[in-house]
């Protein structure tokens, strides 16, 4: 058995190796959408208000299976192909960015007044005082619902299964179908990559907000 799981292996590597990249990728586009949303949710323009509130509500609404598939199938027919990558990565980095925008905005909200209040007493420009004093106390705050978004990004990565991405799950799913009777060896090994990845995730994140409220 163990001769068996060491030839399953490499293909679990290999779909894992795309797991982590679609993650990553997607988390960077999930960051810049929660942090433009989380801020225009706090602008003092009304339309900003409305465009950052309209996109929360509305992928935050939105199945993130539907999404893929809109964007993988339906986008194609309006004039724009992307990839199956880049569909994965904006399908998952808009549905997870909106999650991501009301964390940024709750810690932000989440400032004491007086923060405000000295800063301005200080006449720092708005843009000073929330680069320099408002967000890294902010940031401190936002980091453990973040790491668990981060986790939850990785576990949604395993719709692309559905685009016929080779993910880990669909590697898995391969193995399955020519192991048929070791499936549930297959799944406990799929589980169990799962969960040191999200443990990569974790761990970093909870270091990180140790370090920066000792820090603060």
């Amino acid at each position: 058995m163990i001769q068996v799981i060491g030839q399953w292996l490499p293909y679990l590597m290999q779909g894992a190796w795309v797991t982590v990249k679609i993650t990553l990728l997607s988390g960077v586009v999930a960051m810049l959408f929660a942090m433009l949303s989380g801020l225009g949710k706090l602008s003092s323009l009304t339309p900003v208000r409305w465009l950052a509130s309209g996109y929360i509500e509305l992928f935050r609404a939105a199945s993130l299976l539907v999404l893929l598939f809109w964007v993988y199938f339906a986008l194609p027919i309006a004039g724009l192909e992307l990839s199956k990558t880049w569909s994965a990565v904006l399908a998952i980095g808009l549905n997870i960015g909106a999650y991501g925008g009301e964390i940024v905005r709750s810690a932000i909200q989440a400032i004491p007044k007086g923060q405000y209040e000295a800063s301005i007493a200080l006449n720092l420009s708005p843009l000073t005082r929330m680069r320099s004093v408002i967000l890294p106390q902010a940031i401190v705050r936002m980091l453990p619902p973040m790491g668990n978004l981060w986790i939850e990004m990785l576990k949604a990565t395993s719709l692309v299964y559905f685009i016929t991405m080779a993910d880990l799950t669909y590697e898995a799913m391969i193995l399955r179908n020519n192991y048929y009777t070791d499936t549930p060896i297959i799944f406990g090994l799929l589980l169990l990559i799962y969960y040191v990845l999200a443990s990569c995730i974790a761990a970093p994140v909870k270091w990180l907000e140790r370090k920066l409220t000792a820090w603060r």
